[in-house]
């Protein structure tokens, strides 16, 4: 019998809107953001379905922590079960919060503190990121050396595709090279700050103390950590490689191997959008994919559950 992973997107996800069916539809997807309003002290609903300050990096990773936690509380009500799970980044709490390491009301104010910490550590306009498509790691990572400072490889996603990290303009200078030596894209990427470098590292800092203030649980199920790529059992280690994965880079791709190896055959993406099903499709082959990002894709998660 195979195993099921569930995995929750990270920042850059988010649209203003998202969750609202599940909202309307579901008394626990509407619970959930009531408890999220309550914890945080503004309304969630108005600002994930109004939008005006989603992609505040603040706002934007409670935002999305509570769609995510909305979505996996109907399906868990309708008997999803899982035996391993992971997040994309920020989606790592999501994760956790599924495998039972906090709840929600923990967790909320500790993601808007991350992302006010995030923001803060590079003042804005300094640093963004860049997706490079279609280049190898080896030549990437020599297109790095020949720029020299300012920027790191942050997130290796799936097979071709690495995400680039630090100063705006080493970032630029990266970019250009790297469609020079053949990659058929660069992205910019609609984040404000270099994120998963050493930059980080105030951020990280500041995070530490607030992981500090916060009681952790072995989580009820594997959970694998974006730094090390593997699971982590024991509390106390939870939260350094919580500190750590701030500046980082992620190693999304290699995470979604071990949990094959580990005999996942299913995904289920469960959250906004569904931007982490390419990485899988590309990462690893012969296993079922499936989206939970509407009321519409839920049902049919649940019509595959129950066969």
């Amino acid at each position: 019998m195979g195993k099921t992973a569930l995995l929750f997107p990270g920042q850059g996800a988010q649209f203003a809107g998202m969750g609202k069916d599940f909202y309307d539809t579901y008394p626990e997807a509407k619970a959930v953001f009531e408890e999220a309003s309550d914890s945080l002290g503004y309304s969630m609903e108005d600002l994930v379905f109004g939008g005006e300050q989603l992609d505040l990096t603040e706002f934007t990773q409670p935002a999305i922590l509570t769609t995510s936690t909305a979505i996996y509380q109907v399906l868990k009500n309708r008997g999803l079960t899982f035996d391993v799970t992971a997040g994309l980044s920020l989606g790592e709490y999501s994760a956790l919060v599924a495998a039972g390491c906090l709840n929600l009301r923990e967790a909320l104010p500790l993601v808007r503190k991350r992302g006010l910490f995030m923001q803060q550590a590079v003042p804005a306009g300094i640093g963004g990121m860049c997706a490079v498509i279609g280049l190898e790691k080896e030549a990437l990572s020599e297109l790095i050396s020949d720029v020299g400072e300012g920027v790191w490889m942050a997130n290796f996603n799936c097979p071709g595709q690495i995400v680039i990290s630090g100063k705006n303009e080493a970032v630029k200078a990266v970019s250009e090279k790297a469609k020079e030596a053949g990659a058929k894209m660069c992205v910019d990427l609609p984040l404000s700050a270099p994120f998963h470098t050493e930059l980080l590292q105030p951020a990280a800092d500041a995070l530490k103390e607030e992981l500090d203030k916060i009681e952790l649980k072995a989580p009820s199920v594997p959970v694998i950590f974006n730094v090390t790529a593997d699971s982590e059992q024991d509390p106390a280690s939870i939260k350094e490689l919580l500190k750590r994965q701030v500046m980082s880079p992620v190693l999304f791709q290699d995470s979604l191997n071990r949990m094959a190896e580990m005999g996942v055959d299913t995904f289920v993406e469960m959250g906004p959008g569904s931007s982490l099903k390419g990485f899988i499709k590309r990462s690893v082959k012969k296993v079922k994919i499936l989206t939970a990002d509407t009321v519409e894709h839920s049902r049919k998660v649940e019509e595959t559950w129950e066969k």
